[in-house]
């Protein structure tokens, strides 16, 4: 299956059809299935030992499946070597020669191909132009920055025109602002070329920020794929929405569907506990804090960002010094007056569902 995509170009359907990958009793993979659109971008998100790179690792030839298999374009490929899969990889360590200049490094792969020199020569200045270092091109490596050098990465793997790109945790070795420049390069040139994309990573802002559908994956398995919005917004389990973002814990009566929290009456959402006392889930930005001096919370810190703020607050009856539990508000600066540390609170709720967990 194929379609047209970004400039013109073509992407592929990639499925993983439950894959399995043993390494004596433990399984990295436990029976995972997914589909990537043509032209699509999905991130496998999770902390170590999830499973996410050994996916990529399958879907790129470099490990086997114990059960399962690899289809591309509607081919079976579980079986193609690595080198006859026609996949190009970032990987976190820029993996260039450094006695090639970045010209010869982005045609590398084309020259293993055979493709004459005019026309690689040609295909290496589009891709460095692409990711903006045609004023780099003859400079080694080791004359380039960490950021630059990822580009040339990228810009090589580009160059063989592959049906596939896979990004291994490409942007973990580079500085904060080096990466969130990167990440949205990186993101612009896939939807120019309209490559199917499968990104790994653990940092969820990467993934957040990048991806079309976000993967989450522990122990091997999906927890649950959807767009960033849906996943952040409406989590499929208490795993998930504790992985993704920040969360608070509020005690809440569940009846019908229904749930009590700080004083409001909330829809719960799928996978939420169906009756009784439990736990909601709660994103800081969905708490409201509004100072009052018989207010139930007192305000312990405030942490000034700009035009969103980060308040903490600490439950307990008023005036009584018992503490309760910590919880982290998400305000706008206009809602921060009044409050600074030692101020009563009362706390309310913004959202219209909420995951609600036993006790």
């Amino acid at each position: 299956m194929t379609t047209s995509v970004g400039a013109g170009r073509t992407g592929v359907e990639v499925r993983l059809e439950g894959l399995e990958r043993h390494y004596g009793a433990t399984r990295a993979l436990d029976g995972l299935d997914l589909t990537l659109q043509p032209g699509e971008l999905v991130a496998l998100l999770g902390p170590s030992g999830c499973g996410k790179t050994t996916a990529l690792r399958i879907l790129a030839g470099l490990d086997e499946p114990t059960v399962g298999r690899v289809v591309v374009g509607g081919k079976d490929v579980t079986n193609v070597p690595a080198n006859q899969r026609d996949m190009g990889m970032v990987f976190q360590a820029y993996s260039l020669f450094p006695h090639l200049t970045a010209q010869d490094n982005v045609e590398f792969g084309l020259r293993l191909r055979k493709v004459d020199r005019s026309r690689r020569a040609a295909r290496a200045r589009e891709m460095l132009e692409l990711v903006g270092l045609a004023h780099q091109a003859d400079r080694y490596a080791t004359e380039l920055s960490g950021g630059q050098q990822q580009r040339v990465a990228l810009a090589r793997a580009l160059a063989i025109e592959p049906s596939v790109l896979l990004l291994d945790e490409p942007l973990s070795a580079l500085d904060a602002k080096v990466r969130v420049q990167l990440r949205d390069e990186i993101r612009r040139v896939q939807l120019e070329v309209g490559t199917t994309t499968l990104f790994v990573t653990h940092d969820q802002e990467e993934a957040l920020a990048m991806a079309d559908r976000v993967g989450v994956m522990s122990q091997g398995t999906l927890q649950q794929l959807d767009t960033p919005q849906e996943l952040y917004a409406h989590p499929a389990n208490p795993f998930v929405a504790d992985f993704v973002g920040l969360m608070n814990r509020v005690p809440a009566q569940v009846s019908g569907g229904r749930a009590r929290v700080l004083g409001a009456d909330v829809a719960t959402l799928d996978g939420s506990l169906a009756d009784g006392t439990g736990v909601a889930l709660v994103r800081p930005e969905h708490l409201t804090v509004t100072p009052d001096e018989q207010g139930p919370a007192e305000v312990v810190d405030v942490q000034f960002s700009g035009a969103v703020s980060r308040v903490r607050l600490r439950t307990g009856a008023a005036g009584d010094g018992a503490e309760g539990a910590e919880l982290v508000a998400q305000l706008s600066g206009s809602r921060l007056r009044g409050l600074e540390p030692g101020t009563r609170a009362t706390l309310g709720l913004d959202v219209d569902r909420v995951l609600v967990t036993g006790a």
